[in-house]
């Protein structure tokens, strides 16, 4: 489905980001990993090669424009192009809105929404020239329908589709599709740490009746890099098992 295609993903050590990676690594595409943990990163890549898929590790901080366009230009270096970026990076740092301390807004809205401005920035000048690039922009279902606690990752999230609709209307003449994925309760390492209480509150909320899986939400940005979607963009589509409609 992919085969041939040069795929950059962004948070790609574990979780959905690890999903992503290699799920386009086995069809077909040849992935460059970023995160800041480079020993995540290297197993990653060692997951790929062991199936025969092709990939490099590329360590760094996304909120970063030295790191960002770093990654972008080891991509093309190493693989001559870039077809599809999935900025999928992110953090937490949950508080109460009254008690939110400045650097927990600016950490956040860092990486999650300046990462993903960055990244687009340097990488759609390549996608670009070559007429052709597929984005995807993994936002959240708390972006559309707000959550206590997290004042400020809903407002990265939610910035993320404005930037999405933005950036897809400026890059359509160039064949560069941008589109969202916005990813209801997934299960990962941090719901693994919940109580089975906690985890039955959580599936209770939701209409399909459990936590998504990863693999979900890898599935959902497969599609939107591939050729079956190419008359869609700057679209929002909702993985999260009906909690938000």
């Amino acid at each position: 489905m992919l085969k041939e295609r040069v795929a950059i993903v962004t948070g790609a050590s574990r979780g959905i980001g690890k999903s992503i990676a290699l799920l386009m690594a086995r069809n077909g595409a040849k992935v460059v990993a970023s995160a800041r943990n480079l020993e995540l990163l290297d197993s990653m890549v060692a997951e790929i090669k062991a199936f025969g898929g092709e990939a490099i590790a590329v360590a760094g901080d996304i909120s970063r424009t030295e790191d960002a366009n770093n990654l972008i230009a080891a991509a093309v270096e190493s693989f001559g192009r870039i077809d599809i970026l999935v900025n999928n990076a992110g953090i937490t740092h949950d508080g109460l809105l009254l008690r939110m301390k400045d650097e927990d807004w600016d950490s956040v809205l860092n990486i999650n929404l300046k990462g993903a401005f960055i990244c687009t920035r340097a990488a759609a000048k390549i996608m670009t020239k070559s007429r052709y690039g597929r984005i995807i922009n993994i936002s959240s279902v708390v972006a559309e329908m707000g959550n206590a606690g997290q004042a400020n990752y809903c407002a990265s999230k939610a910035g993320l589709i404005g930037l999405t609709k933005s950036n897809a209307r400026e890059l359509a003449k160039r064949n560069v599709t941008v589109n969202a994925v916005t990813p209801g309760f997934i299960a990962t390492d941090m719901t693994d740490e919940l109580s089975d209480k906690v985890k039955a509150e959580l599936s209770a909320q939701i209409p399909l009746g459990c936590l998504g899986e990863a693999e979900d939400i890898a599935e959902a940005v497969l599609f939107l890099a591939s050729e079956r979607s190419k008359y869609i963009t700057g679209q929002v589509l909702g993985v999260n098992g009906g909690m938000y409609m």
